[in-house]
């Protein structure tokens, strides 16, 4: 495809390099000839080269055996580095990295050709690779269509249009997303934060998100701070060396701990609290697709001319008594047997192989009453198996509390890792993080169903000394929640 698109030369597909063990030491055997039993010979020690000398008479360094050298030309060279399956016979590649090159547009719809087909990739790292608003489009477009993609990893490309929002949106399958030092600035992280969570929509793929490195700020963290509020599905947030200061500190710690509804999401939630009063469209309009059996044949102020004489004694043999029909003898084959639905009389398998469910009809109604199978091993048919969907509970139909002239519900417990080390925090902006990670703390006694809250939150190097007193808070506080987190070995602890 290269050649066809006049690239030349093109890229090579080369295997992605990784420090190999050291060579084991050689094996020393010992000598055929020995008659003694229980011992060994000495091993004779192999004479050392002589070393290398070069025109000045000093030694040359010998080469590395971690690692192989190349030429600086070879190594610059434009490649595409992979990762292999191993268990595969048929070498897919899982791993894709490419790195320190510039890709232009031709190069992108190459790749929109070759990469949906690899069943098995799941991980994308383009590295300074000068990517373009135009490239992160067409990415955006194609990279749904790779169905086991989960980490996609751009750092170093800084984009004048700053649209990574995009590789978020509705169609987006990735999990993992990481965009370290790209230059993003207010602008982008409002639609990074958009692409989160809003009134209309929330991401529900993403579960960790890197923007380390960039030029977020406090109106910038504002924006994601607004995402988390209505996201329920993302785990882990970094935003170290983003320059955030006390206010977008403060946001984000009331999107964790409690929040007020705005206007948009006061009108959102009572839509959505009208729709669920109200019987549900689907239902409705399958319904109308297949509409009950009428009362009508069987109203007793009709005519009984115009009554349906086969319902009604339809109806009447439905209504027997389970002991009545226990009574019936048994051992007798199986004969032809014809069952009235509405009207229709449809004939049951003479040999008893496919035993249908008894009917209980009471007016409009129509009961399936399951019942078992005599052969066990005769599987389930897919209509007989039943799949409870899990609902996806909107996060502005939680309980809500009246205060002081404002609605207010429970942030997001969900995110579970935040670090925001490396910024301009102040002690206004902790003691906001502080009474967040206390309030999730009451929350997740009362009920875990929701989140357990932070468990991992990083604030080291920003505008406080390391002994500031709410900074210790912080730390005595989630320590005891941090999963690996270990204690210091103490004398007494190696003792016991």
């Amino acid at each position: 495809m290269c050649r066809r698109s006049t690239i030349v030369p093109s890229p090579s597909v080369v295997m992605r390099p990784k420090p190999g063990p050291p060579p084991p030491p050689p094996e020393t055997k010992p000598e055929k000839g020995s008659k003694e039993k229980g011992k060994q010979t000495a091993p004779i020690p192999e004479p050392e080269p002589e070393p290398e000398v070069n025109e000045d008479g000093e030694p040359v360094e010998p080469p590395p055996k971690t690692y192989t050298t190349k030429d600086k030309f070879e190594y610059f060279k434009p490649c595409v580095q992979v990762e292999i399956d191993p268990l595969d016979k048929g070498e897919a590649v899982t791993e894709i990295y490419i790195r320190g090159w510039k890709i232009d547009q031709t190069m992108m719809e190459i790749f929109q050709s070759c990469w949906p087909p690899l069943e098995k990739l799941h991980t994308i790292n383009l590295w300074e690779a000068g990517l373009t608003g135009e490239m992160l489009h067409l990415m955006a477009s194609f990279l749904p269509l790779c169905v086991n993609l989960k980490n996609l990893i751009l750092d170093g490309n800084p984009v004048k249009e700053e649209n990574f929002h995009e590789l978020i949106g509705e169609d987006s399958i990735i999990q993992n997303l990481s965009l370290r030092f790209c230059c993003i600035s207010e602008v982008g992280a409002r639609n990074i934060g958009a692409s989160l969570g809003t009134t209309k929509f929330a991401n529900t793929k993403l579960l960790s998100l890197n923007l380390s490195g960039n030029c977020i700020g406090d109106e910038g963290a504002c924006h994601i701070a607004k995402g988390l509020r209505l996201n329920r599905n993302l785990l882990s947030l970094t935003l170290s060396s983003n320059k955030i200061g006390n206010k977008g500190a403060a946001k984000i710690a009331e999107a964790l701990s409690r929040f007020a509804l705005c206007h948009e999401e006061v009108v959102e939630r009572r839509r959505l609290m009208s729709e669920r009063g109200s019987p549900d469209r689907k239902t409705l309009q399958r319904e109308e697709a297949h509409p009950p059996p009428s009362r009508r044949a069987d109203s007793k102020d009709r005519p009984g001319s115009v009554r349906s004489s086969g319902t009604h004694a339809d109806t009447k043999k439905t209504r027997e008594k389970p002991s009545a029909r226990k009574k019936e003898p048994k051992g007798k084959e199986a004969k032809d047997q014809e069952i009235t639905k509405g009207g229709k009389k449809e004939k049951e398998d003479p040999k008893g192989t496919q035993k249908k469910a008894s009917m209980v009809t009471d007016g409009a109604k129509t009961i399936g009453m399951k019942t078992k199978d005599k052969k066990k091993d005769k599987k389930p048919s897919a209509t007989e198996l039943e799949v409870d969907v899990l609902e996806v509970i909107n996060p502005l139909m939680e309980e809500a509390d009246f205060i002081d002239g404002e609605l207010m519900i429970a942030g997001n417990r969900v995110l579970i890792n935040l670090n925001l080390s490396r910024n301009e925090i102040g002690e206004s902006g902790l003691q906001a993080l502080l009474k967040a990670v206390q309030y999730q703390t009451t929350l997740t006694l009362d009920s875990r169903s929701s989140g357990t809250g932070l468990m991992r939150l990083c604030l080291t190097r920003n505008a406080v000394p390391a002994d500031n007193d709410i900074l210790k808070k912080i730390t005595d506080h989630m320590i005891a929640k941090d999963p690996f987190y270990k204690s210091p070995v103490t004398p007494d602890s190696e003792q016991s």
